[in-house]
């Protein structure tokens, strides 16, 4: 197994996950099998129960497992299938040497940190790494390793002694690291200092970086390269320049021209790895699509507007995927993505009371967008809001995906107005708790109270349901699918005790799970495009293979949905 390992220095947040996994897809287009771990040196166990404002978005995987977003990139990047063993938690590991301890496995020993959970740290790495993330069912030849954080945390501390001993037990071909630093402009000189500390610490940690990537807003001048290379050590090859792209989508492109493919090759003697004809000539048809689409990018001058009536806007990863899925289907359509950031509380009528200015400018907003999105969230605040768009989108056709709570929203905003359902049976438990006859409620399987890993997660299948062949989601699926496999992240659902009432006034249940009393998927049939799913399709949306809904939502609101599911049909999957 060989490591690549990136870690981070002088800021956090500086685009190590970005730069890992433009990384691993280089290495994927040589044809060789790529594998990632993340670590997050933080005590909670996993993310599911943190803060979206605070910490972003929360990335679910196919066994269920609440990770960190950065696990996203690396599935969107790399076209692989991780588990939530791939994302290490400071609390995943005490919480396993304690299990250990309490068992005796140390046989009376003092349980320290080292060597007993950097020991498990290091076992943990070895072991994921060698599991099979992909098609091939195979042992990946590279596992990328994201060290969360930047070198000297407190709490990273175990992590990199672990890595450390990882490395020395490693031959020199089979452990790789990049640091990604950052280059501050002051007075307009590009300040190269806060580099030369940051590599300073990390070598007294005990590790030793191959490349140096320099994270700035703009090209380097040869004289920072030059400096930087001096002051650390490296030569100036080895100083890669990340500046500021106009997609991240082109951030391969960019290590691409700076050599990194003959760098890694080198200093981890890639030429010596078995690869397969297929896999290889794979890995180049992969890297010619993905230079078309991103490259592209610059040339799209027809725009299509979004509004994006969410909760969480004051941290922009709070919707990473959802983003980044509109963004997937935008290049497929050959549009410019332009989202308007609606906050549903603005659209709310106790707003135009207390913020007019706030309030005019966020229904504006949704009014002249091609399309309206209501993605997933928890709580009350803003819901209100929320029915209004769904409401002003059903009523002025124009179209719409909610995800999750989005399509709760759809459902509520349908019984209250074309059922007359009266309040409090239209809204959701999750709003008002007073009595559980509502028209959405609380699942079975959640247990009020007890937050973490309560929800229905995972990948789960949904069936279409019979005389649905009408179903524009449906056309884009594949009508010869009888059912589709999506994953989840919810606590609320639909009150099956209202399913024929809705459906008798025209809110179709197309998609239904397993049991056929859970439902899965809404859509208008005299609608452009309306459609609401209670499973989060942006968690399996890939660069090269949008996600059916989003591709279909923003297909729609291009005007170009018939073109866009002829051509699924068809099997392109490079536009039209």
């Amino acid at each position: 197994m060989k490591y690549l390992l990136v870690s981070g220095g002088v800021i956090s947040g500086v685009g190590k996950g970005i730069i890992a996994s433009s990384a691993g897809l280089l290495l994927k287009t040589m044809g060789l099998k790529v594998s990632s771990i993340k670590i997050d040196p933080y005590i909670n166990v996993d993310a599911g129960t943190m803060n979206p404002r605070e910490h972003g978005e929360v990335y679910v995987l196919d066994d269920g497992g609440e990770a960190d977003l950065d696990l996203g990139n690396y599935e969107r990047y790399l076209n692989v299938t991780l588990t939530r063993d791939n994302n290490i938690t400071l609390g995943k590991i005490f919480s396993k040497v304690i299990e250990q301890e309490r068992r005796g496995d140390y046989l009376g020993k003092t349980v320290q940190v080292v060597p007993h959970v950097t020991g498990c740290i290091e076992e943990w790495i070895t072991r994921v790494a060698k599991q099979p993330v992909d098609d091939t069912n195979e042992e990946p030849d590279v596992c990328i390793v994201e060290l969360g954080g930047t070198i000297g945390d407190i709490e990273g501390a175990p992590f990199v002694e672990a890595l450390t001993e990882l490395r020395r037990k490693c031959k020199r071909e089979d452990f790789m690291q990049i640091h990604v630093s950052y280059i501050p402009v002051v007075h307009g000189e590009q300040k190269t200092k806060p580099t030369q500390m940051a590599i300073k610490a990390v070598r007294s940690a005990g590790l030793i970086p191959d490349l140096i990537a320099c994270r700035c807003e703009y090209p380097l001048e040869e004289a920072t390269i030059d400096k930087v290379a001096r002051f650390c050590a490296v030569s100036n090859e080895n100083v890669l320049a990340v500046r500021d792209m106009p997609s991240t989508y082109q951030v391969p492109i960019l290590l691409s021209e700076q050599n990194l493919v003959n760098l890694m090759t080198e200093a981890m003697r890639l030429a010596e790895v078995t690869i397969t004809p297929e896999l290889r000539q794979k890995g180049e048809q992969i890297w010619e699509t993905w230079r078309q689409l991103t490259l592209g990018l610059e040339n799209l001058h027809e725009i299509v507007e979004i509004a994006l009536v969410g909760k969480y806007l004051e941290q922009p990863d709070s919707y990473l995927s959802v983003t980044k899925s509109l963004e997937h289907a935008a290049m497929r359509c050959k549009r410019k993505l332009v989202i308007k950031w609606v906050d549903a509380e603005h659209l709310e009528k106790s707003a135009n009371k207390t913020n007019p200015a706030s309030y005019f400018k966020a229904w504006h907003d949704v009014s002249t967008a091609s399309g309206i999105l209501v993605p997933g969230g928890f709580g009350g605040r803003g819901t209100e809001g929320m029915v209004g768009a769904a409401n002003w989108a059903r009523e002025n056709k124009k179209p719409y995906l909610g995800i999750c709570l989005g399509m709760q929203i759809a459902v509520i905003e349908f019984a209250r107005t074309v059922c007359d359902m009266p309040l409090p049976q239209a809204t959701s438990f999750e709003f008002n708790d007073a009595d559980e006859d509502r028209v959405i409620i609380s699942m079975p399987e959640h247990h009020p109270g007890v937050l973490g890993g309560t929800m229905r997660l995972g990948r789960r299948p949904t069936l279409w349901q019979p005389d649905t062949e009408w179903s524009k989601l449906r056309a884009l699926y594949g009508l010869q699918n009888e059912s589709i496999d999506e994953r989840h992240r919810h606590r609320y659902e639909v009150n099956p005790k209202y399913i024929t009432l809705l459906q008798e006034k025209g809110l179709t249940f197309i998609g239904k799970d397993e049991t056929g009393v859970r439902m899965e998927v809404i859509e208008l049939k005299d609608h452009p495009w309306f459609v609401g799913v209670q499973f989060h399709p942006e968690y399996l949306s890939r660069v090269l293979e949008p996600s059916k809904p989003y591709l279909g939502f923003i297909a729609a609101a291009a005007g170009m949905l018939d073109e866009i599911t002829k051509a699924s049909s068809q099997g392109l999957t490079n536009g039209v």
